[in-house]
């Protein structure tokens, strides 16, 4: 009978009525962003030459305050650093994305060349990669600090649910495809599923540990540490991620 493909644990928040499932597979396996360095972007076919990541359809906002918030970061971008710093000035950083299933309508930052208008291309000289996160790095801040939520909070993924009693049920798990809704199945790459993002020297509870902190509360994380701290050193091992699993058989020479 084969075994658990998924380790959880429950932990009750310190500050709320709400319930938390945490993903320890995820957590303990050694996922790292690739970025740049053998990434294939979602697109529907790999495109690891044009260096987009998951940047390519633009960030939904959270909310407003989300919105608000990058909006305010890019006013201290400098032309250095952002490709398409004059482009922004003129339309703006955002636009519309639709309407959720209660008709509000949704924003996402804009696109410029097909892709996301923070995102620098190869061969600009302020460096390739989201303009917000080089600014992020040039003046000393973390990344989350100026980024739309969902940048920062991928590849971990939040679910709210809503629970009869008035409680919530929050799952804290990996960004797999199916959080990009029916379009992740059109991509032709996802890096949850690429074993050659699992090469961290570290867990991710460890590479991630402010996005994390970011997301449980500085209480609850702490918590959350030590029992992933704990969990690496008991019996029995923890269960391996799917795509650790997944073993390279390289062809014998004869």
């Amino acid at each position: 009978m084969a075994g658990p493909t998924r380790e959880w644990v429950t932990f009750d928040d310190p500050k709320e009525e709400r319930r938390w499932q945490i993903d320890v597979t995820y957590l303990l396996s050694s996922w790292t962003c690739i970025f740049g360095a053998g990434c294939q972007g979602v697109l529907t076919a790999p495109a690891p030459e044009l260096v987009q990541g998951c940047c390519s359809y633009g960030a939904h906002f959270s909310d407003k305050k989300d919105r608000d918030l990058v909006v305010r970061a890019a006013r201290h971008l400098t032309d250095d650093e952002w490709q398409f710093a004059a482009t922004a000035r003129k339309k703006g950083i955002y636009a519309k994305a639709g309407k959720d299933e209660d008709g509000k309508v949704e924003w996402r930052t804009r696109l410029a060349d097909d892709a996301c208008i923070f995102l620098n291309r190869p061969g600009f000289a302020g460096g390739v990669g989201c303009a917000l996160h080089i600014h992020a790095e040039r003046t000393g801040k973390h990344h989350s600090a100026v980024k739309p939520e969902v940048c920062w909070q991928l590849p971990l993924r939040r679910i709210d649910e809503d629970q009869e009693d008035g409680s919530v049920v929050s799952t804290l798990t990996e960004f797999a495809r199916d959080g990009w809704g029916e379009g992740g199945d059109d991509f032709a790459w996802w890096c949850t599923e690429a074993p050659e993002a699992f090469v961290a020297n570290v867990p991710v509870y460890k590479s991630l540990g402010e996005e994390l902190r970011k997301t449980l509360g500085n209480k609850l994380y702490r918590q959350v540490v030590a029992y992933l701290d704990e969990r690496v050193r008991a019996e029995p091992k923890p269960v391996v991620h799917p795509t650790e699993q997944r073993v390279k058989v390289l062809p014998t020479r004869r």
